[in-house]
């Protein structure tokens, strides 16, 4: 009948699940920073850094800087975006700016403007220039 469970453990297991909403017709200037989910579907201009995942409806515009682990883009994005897993661009996505990636999935239709660097295809690269310097002193 009664929970073992403190209401601080309580808290903290809910605020790991938190999905944070930006209703349309709301605008928000500032930072943001939250373990939990967004869904954008108002305007941000700011910085937005999550462990969690952003997902930009297609009403919503993020302009500024965004840290999280996937994102799906359905609106408007201008700035820098850094995802360490998956950025999603859907075919309504519109976006410019800065973008790093681990992985990028882009629907035919979607709106790309952005310089795009990937996780591991940089740290690839690095590595095979490494080794090229490597082979050309062996054969020195």
């Amino acid at each position: 009948m009664f929970s073992t469970k403190s209401k601080k453990e309580v808290a903290s297991v809910k605020g790991t699940c938190s999905r944070n909403v930006i209703g349309p017709g709301t605008k928000i200037i500032g930072d943001l920073i939250s373990d939990g989910d967004f869904r954008i579907d108002g305007v941000l201009e700011g910085t937005l850094k999550t462990n969690g995942r952003v997902i930009i409806g297609q009403e919503g515009f993020i302009k500024g800087n965004v840290e999280c682990t996937n994102a799906d883009v359905e609106g408007k994005f201008s700035g820098e975006f850094v995802v360490s897993q998956t950025l999603t661009a859907k075919s309504t996505a519109n976006i410019t700016g800065s973008v790093i990636v681990g992985q990028i999935s882009t629907e035919p239709g979607a709106s790309f403007n952005a310089t795009c660097n990937m996780k591991g295809a940089v740290k690839e690269l690095s590595k095979d220039s490494n080794d090229k310097k490597e082979l050309k002193q062996k054969t020195a």
